[in-house]
């Protein structure tokens, strides 16, 4: 049987998670797509947090000796899975950002190319010089 000091603790910190994902969806600090892991992870928890004997046989299936145990072990994963799917993330922005850049370079060479064929000097740029952001 879970402590039940622990059980507050645990019950408490999932509603505490659930509220605060739903206040930064709200905000818009947050989109739907992230809080939905979120949400699933916060509602499972308070689920195995309150069910205590869900909780005995997940972790008898798990092979753990401690009801905490089998929490933190699946807060474990979790994070790994965050992890792995913000690394999925960042790699693709930082491809999508090379892309970009090298579109506005190939942009910005064939506007002074413009520029010189024109032989116009008022033609004031209006984006700033490269480099300058």
């Amino acid at each position: 049987m879970m402590p039940p000091k622990i059980k507050i603790i645990a019950i408490l910190i999932c509603v505490f998670l659930l509220s605060y994902v739903f206040e930064l969806v709200r905000r818009k600090h947050l989109t739907e797509e992230y809080s939905l892991g979120w949400l699933v992870t916060g509602v499972s928890m308070l689920t195995l947090s309150i069910f205590e004997d869900l909780l005995k046989w997940i972790s008898d299936l798990v092979g753990a000796t401690l009801f905490t145990s089998t929490l933190f072990f699946f807060g474990l994963v979790f994070l790994m899975v965050i992890c792995l799917h913000f690394s999925i993330r960042i790699s693709a922005l930082t491809n999508q950002v090379r892309r970009l850049t090298q579109h506005v370079a190939i942009l910005d060479t064939e506007k002074e190319n413009l520029r010189k064929a024109l032989g116009d000097p008022s033609f004031e740029d209006v984006a700033p010089r490269r480099g300058k952001f």
